[in-house]
């Protein structure tokens, strides 16, 4: 078992996820290919574009299945970014016609909703540089000082966990914005960590030495 197998399927932009795992000092591979994804040590998912679209390019691959499989049974590390994050919840109210809403992969007991700020001053999409507090440790921040957790957002929706216990960051944009969640084997950032420079590299290459 060897490499980093970046999943890929057909909206996301995987270009500076790769990059960033390549400046880790790993070999990472682009694929949907169950084997790959079986051979590889750590898997990541990365995301950009619509919720619903995602999901519909996921389960026609069967990447719902071999994520289950690898991930969810076997025990790989794992790590969702930015729209794959959202991937992992119950329901996401992205696009949703007539109250009905999107099924994720339902990972998390968590729904995906509309960011709703207070202050009218903030713009959507929530775009740009933002501190993330942390309610508790995990080892993808290991060595990141507090002062230092700044991170590159895009995004208009976010998740809201029902158990707290999941959610290991927030920022603030206006409301309580869940920025990192974790159980277990799996990890995720509502940021996009290849985007938030030293900062960011320093909790990818945390994530590929990790071993749950």
């Amino acid at each position: 078992m060897s490499g980093v197998a970046i999943v890929d399927y057909g909206i996301n932009n995987v270009r500076s996820v790769k990059n960033a795992v390549e400046y880790c000092g790993f070999d990472p591979v682009v694929t949907h290919d169950a084997d790959a994804i079986a051979d590889a040590s750590h898997v990541i998912l990365p995301g950009v574009g619509a919720f619903g679209d995602a999901m519909i390019n996921i389960r026609a691959r069967g990447i719902d299945e071999i994520l289950e499989r690898q991930v969810r049974e076997k025990g790989k590390p794992f790590l969702a970014v930015c729209l794959g994050m959202q991937l992992l919840a119950k329901t996401s109210e992205e696009h949703a016609d007539d109250g009905v809403v999107h099924r994720g992969l339902g990972w998390f007991d968590a729904d995906v909703l509309r960011l709703m700020p207070n202050d009218p001053a903030l713009k959507i999409p929530h775009m740009g540089w933002n501190m993330v507090a942390k309610e508790r440790n995990h080892p993808i921040l290991a060595n990141i000082r507090e002062s230092n957790l700044a991170f590159y957002f895009v995004h208009s929706f976010a998740m809201r966990c029902r158990d707290h216990g999941d959610v290991v960051g927030f920022a603030q944009y206006g409301q309580p914005v869940t920025a990192i969640i974790s159980r277990d084997n799996i990890a995720a950032t509502q940021f996009h960590p290849e985007k938030s420079q030293d900062t960011g590299i320093e909790l990818m290459s945390n994530f590929l030495r990790w071993n749950p």
